[in-house]
């Protein structure tokens, strides 16, 4: 594909890195990425991806816009309330990037109907930005079984996480956390509240690591669990080593048809 004067324009700091160029730059254009979540964590994410170009982005959510997620979740404004996520996200990209394409699904993922959206365009790249344990297992599991590579996050309060997941190249969310924890096992998002600038500290790392993995540069949060305190500034990495007995991708899988655990009413993961 050639560039128009605009496109060499828009994405003029992108072309000059020798890690981007002209060609990493069609790379992004032709990319697909789905975000599960629209969300603290789903939102800036969206934003810095169609901001870079990436071609085709698929939002995923149920709910609609209330006034308390406006405090983090940036792709949304105050006109925005009542208004479903996914059309609102769609109404933000559509003015910030008019060469991205994004497709929407107003609906909750379970075990039905996550291979079809995710298989619906083939994204690439999945973005983990939901905000309870049994959507990540969920998602952790259809991306295993897929051959997906993910970016995983949380959220509360002060302190955030992410993980990337990559076939082959590392352990999965399930070889860490192994099961979701009982519902009412951790505070809710009511309960236990979180900086509205987390989102956009942790949503814009996942949205990096894909950028990265698309463009094939640089090193992945895979094998990774990267956590930031916010209150103490400290960034640190934390190995992680496969599981052999892992229940979804381990030498002998338990786990060959995805399965819906009990949702309890918001966990760790903070939208």
């Amino acid at each position: 594909m050639s560039f128009t004067n605009e496109q060499l324009e828009r994405y003029s700091r992108h072309i000059i890195l020798k890690e981007v160029g002209v060609k990493g730059q069609r790379k992004l254009l032709g990319s697909k990425v789905l975000i599960v979540g629209t969300g603290g964590l789903g939102a800036p994410a969206a934003v810095f991806l169609a901001a870079a170009g990436v071609g085709t982005i698929g939002l995923v959510d149920f709910d609609s816009v209330e006034l308390s997620n406006l405090q983090r979740q940036i792709i949304h404004q105050t006109r925005d309330v009542g208004k479903p996520k996914v059309q609102s996200g769609k109404e933000t990209i559509a003015e910030l990037n008019p060469d991205v394409t994004v497709h929407t699904y107003q609906e909750w993922v379970n075990a039905g109907n996550i291979t079809g959206i995710i298989q619906d365009r083939d994204y690439d790249f999945i973005i983990d930005g939901t905000d309870n344990f049994p959507a990540k297992f969920l998602i952790n599991d259809a991306c295993v079984l897929l051959r997906k590579p993910f970016s995983h996050a949380g959220i509360i309060r002060f302190q955030g996480q992410t993980m990337t997941y990559v076939p082959g190249q590392g352990p999965c969310y399930r070889c860490i956390f192994h099961a979701p924890p009982p519902p009412d096992a951790v505070p809710t998002c009511k309960q236990a509240g979180v900086l509205g600038v987390m989102g956009g500290i942790i949503g814009t790392i996942q949205a990096t690591e894909a950028l990265k993995y698309i463009l094939g540069v640089g090193e992945l949060l895979t094998g990774q669990l990267l956590t930031y305190d916010a209150l103490t500034m400290n960034f640190r990495k934390v190995k992680l080593s496969g599981n052999a007995k892992c229940q979804v991708c381990g030498e002998q899988p338990t786990i060959t048809e995805l399965i819906d655990y009990e949702q309890a009413v918001c966990e760790v993961a903070h939208k």
